[in-house]
């Protein structure tokens, strides 16, 4: 435990050091510093203050795994995140910090099988980790007792404060008990979060680490627009056309950095995964192969990535886009180190332009954009290095024991011959264009700054241009947006609206479908406009649906059950 002395410093047992350990933690980040020690001493309430990527899960999630007991039979613990992605992340961190401990935590979001996270919640739940908008699903049945918490905390604050959430959370906190801590978590400290400080909490202490300086390096930065779907050959594509590759690349889970590392090696790439569920022994291990470069692939996550100082590296690839420009920063400066030139690729998908944007302006990142490779050009890049491996060993004479062979060879047959079944024979899959997947470049983004989107209502839903208009107003929350271009069938329409309302809507209505389609999507550019099959399609499904944001995710079943005849708010009145 010698590594974990800090740790240990702040007041953590051995069974959580033990799990520290078993991730690869050495020394806390400085809001756990802060926060750990304060929150297992005292017993005033918490806000700390820091970026995204700082480790706020373990400040607050080391400390309550401490603090609660085993085996309660109640909820004692509730953690409030503002999308279902988070919350996933948030439950997967604490079940990989609780080691021995008996405790039982489980994440509760829209879109996730209800009777699932019911038949979780009757067994005994000690921790929960949810999405405003399920946890009050859960509140109104019943199936959740909030009544007798210790602790209460708000992660990512500010976010819930912009995707519309703080009147939910005026709401769940008036089902929780006096005696209870409050710890918010938030980058930045507007208003209407200070009310909500105001209010509940007693006396509270602000723990505020300052933010990291954006540096702008020398690295060179492009990003490709792919399609989900097409990330994994565009992938391959970049790696191919290097003379030489040895990178990172940056996904968003433990379960994607296995699947991506696993893909590539089933395609012959030397690849491994780095995540936060191997212990210390496997941890180094992996990245001893990849600094003696027995791998030149090493699929990651921001948390997992901790602590690699390798200088050599060429590529930094972001497979996902990061959440924030902070960790933007972090993993591209592992390149371009220690003056050599490394490369930052950042695949963004047609949803993500807003946040690219963010992330360019806030990080002053000199981002261009790049045109992925096509297949012909990877196979030209491919011979070109087999003839200078040749040209290599023909000037060095290294032939070893394969001369006399080859004299014999030419006593037979011309020269040419020989090589190019020795070429065939030796590269004849590297040269197989079919070991490529074509990459489809049919979503249509307006480069204006506008998308073009589907929407699976049409004139016998009894949509008109201006009704069209007020649905995305109400859904995005803007009333003063105005759409351009709607064009409306009788069982779909189109309609061009702004990058960050497109977003907006696809996220709302993400795993919403009508029929067998998506309710919203990007249209695809046909002929010079946009097309979509006018199918047999039934009207939009009415359902007593809430959302769990206004910008994020919403899928959030309030109200399933046959008692509540509640048309959906986000079906227009005919």
């Amino acid at each position: 435990m010698e590594k974990l002395a800090k740790f240990k410093a702040l007041g953590l047992s051995d069974n959580t050091l033990k799990a520290l350990k078993k991730k690869g933690f050495e020394e806390p980040t400085p809001i756990q510093e802060k926060v750990i020690p304060l929150f297992l001493k005292g017993e005033c309430d918490i806000i700390g203050q820091a970026q995204t990527g700082t480790g706020k899960t373990m400040a607050f999630g080391t400390p309550i795994i401490e603090k609660i007991p085993e085996k309660s039979g109640k909820v004692q613990a509730i953690i409030l995140t503002p999308t279902r992605e988070l919350a996933i992340q948030v439950s997967e961190e604490l079940n990989s910090l609780k080691g021995d401990k008996k405790i039982h935590i489980v994440p509760i979001y829209g879109g996730q099988s209800m009777t699932q996270q019911l038949r979780a919640l009757k067994s005994g739940v000690d921790i929960v980790v949810g999405t405003p908008g399920r946890v009050m699903d859960h509140l109104e049945r019943k199936s959740l007792n909030l009544e007798n918490i210790s602790y209460f905390v708000l992660d990512e604050a500010d976010e819930m404060l912009n995707m519309g959430f703080i009147d939910d959370i005026k709401e769940i906190l008036k089902s929780t008990g006096p005696d209870k801590r409050m710890l918010f978590f938030s980058a930045t400290m507007p208003k209407a979060i200070l009310g909500i400080v105001k209010k509940y909490m007693k006396n509270y202490e602000h723990i505020a680490i300052e933010k990291e300086e954006l540096v702008e390096d020398l690295t060179e930065q492009i990003y490709f627009e792919v399609k989900e779907s097409d990330k994994f050959e565009a992938l391959c594509r970049i790696i191919d056309i290097e003379d030489e590759f040895y990178g990172l690349v940056f996904c968003r889970t433990k379960n994607d950095t296995g699947q991506l590392a696993q893909k590539l090696g089933d395609r012959g790439y030397s690849a491994d995964a780095l995540h936060g569920d191997l212990s210390q022994q496997e941890r180094e291990k992996i990245l001893n192969k990849f600094r003696k470069q027995k791998i030149n692939i090493l699929v990651a996550t921001d948390v997992a990535a901790r602590g690699i100082d390798i200088l050599d590296l060429t590529h930094v690839i972001n497979y996902t886009l990061p959440q924030d420009p902070e960790s933007y920063v972090h993993r591209i400066g592992r390149t371009g180190r220690a003056g050599k030139q490394g490369t930052a690729i950042t695949f963004v998908t047609s949803t993500e332009y807003r946040r690219l944007t963010y992330i360019k302006k806030t990080s002053k990142s000199e981002m261009k954009k790049g045109k992925l490779p096509e297949i012909k050009d990877v196979i030209k890049a491919k011979r070109t290095r087999v003839k200078a491996e040749l040209e290599s060993t023909i000037k060095a004479e290294e032939y070893g024991d394969c001369l006399e062979m080859s004299e014999k060879l030419l006593e037979e047959f011309p020269a040419e011959k020989i090589l190019a079944a020795l070429l065939k024979y030796a590269f004849k899959e590297m040269f197989d264009e079919s070991m490529y997947g074509e990459i489809s470049g049919s979503s249509y983004v307006d480069r204006k700054g506008k998308t073009r989107l589907f929407i699976a209502m049409g004139k016998v839903d009894g949509m008109t241009p201006d009704k069209l208009c007020e649905f995305v107003q109400e859904e995005t929350g803007d009333s003063e947006l105005k759409i351009v271009d709607a064009e409306i069938f009788p069982h779909f329409s189109f309609v061009t609206v702004p990058f960050a309302q497109a977003e907006t809507l696809l996220e709302i209505f993400k795993n919403k479908q009508k029929g067998r389609k998506p309710f919203v999507e990007i249209a695809q550019k046909s002929k010079g406009r946009s097309s979509k099959n006018d199918g047999d399609r039934n009207g939009p499904r009415s359902s007593g649906t809430r959302s769990d944001s206004r910008s994020g995710t919403r899928n959030d079943s309030r109200s399933t059950n046959n008692t509540r005849n509640t048309r959906s708010s986000r079906a227009p009145k005919n």
